[in-house]
């Protein structure tokens, strides 16, 4: 935890802050800290600061907390992602808030199982516990909004032309397309497909709602592996 995020139901005063859930336990087995030292802290959907550890016991922390500065800003992107497993999607989650990425689309495809759509993973607050750690670990505060698309074709032919217009559309897929490019200085709406691919029905469709497909090479990349990838290289 690089960040002490901090909601508002933890405050009881405009400058003092009581934990008693996961963030205590960390201080007390992690950090190791001790009343009176510091922390740097962030107020979710707000501004970062610092905190001072007022007293530290067994059931709760409280801490003294001021804010002087914004969190660092998103980037330009809307990102399409077909849904992950389970088991990646908890680190999927976490990245997407630790790179800065302000909306993410989980949608669906023919190679995703109908299975993953079951997973307790997708409930609106497992999503946010997975992007709270996210937002820990790059030292954030604003929470990536995610939406939930499991019809492919109403999404892609009714809603995603509208969603991208305007800005630079890219769908990252294997093949001979040209290379994904490089420090791009435009908004951005990157698709990018499950494992083994979006299938040539879905390229299609894709396509004609704006986005071009490019490549990163002959590689081919697991999911998490290809949103760090292809964000580094836009960005």
């Amino acid at each position: 935890m690089n960040l002490l995020l901090l909601d508002d139901a933890d405050f009881v005063a405009a400058d003092r802050a009581i934990l008693r859930d996961r963030r205590l336990r960390h201080l007390q087995e992690v950090h190791r800290a001790e009343a009176g030292d510091g922390l740097r802290i962030g107020r979710l959907g707000g501004a970062m600061g610092e905190g001072r550890l007022l007293r530290l016991e067994a059931a709760e922390a409280e801490l003294q907390v001021a804010f002087d500065r914004e969190p660092p800003a998103k980037l330009p992107l809307t990102l399409l992602l077909a849904l992950p497993r389970p088991k990646m999607l908890r680190r999927v989650l976490q990245t997407v808030a630790a790179m800065g990425v302000p909306r993410l689309v989980l949608l669906n495809s023919y190679r995703v199982e109908k299975s993953f759509w079951q997973t307790p993973l997708l409930e609106p607050a497992a999503i946010r516990e997975q992007l709270i750690l996210g937002l820990e670990q790059a030292r954030d505060t604003v929470l990536p909004e995610v939406l939930i698309e499991k019809r492919f074709k109403p999404f892609v032919e009714d809603r995603l032309p509208q969603l991208a217009a305007g800005t630079l559309g890219l769908l990252g897929h294997p093949g001979d397309f040209p290379p994904c490019p490089r420090a791009v200085e435009r908004p951005v709406t990157l698709a990018i497909g499950p494992e083994g691919g979006w299938i040539p029905y879905e390229v299609d469709k894709l396509q004609a709602a704006g986005l071009a497909p490019v490549q990163l090479g002959e590689r081919i990349l697991r999911v998490e592996t290809a949103v760090t990838a292809l964000l580094a290289r836009l960005f």
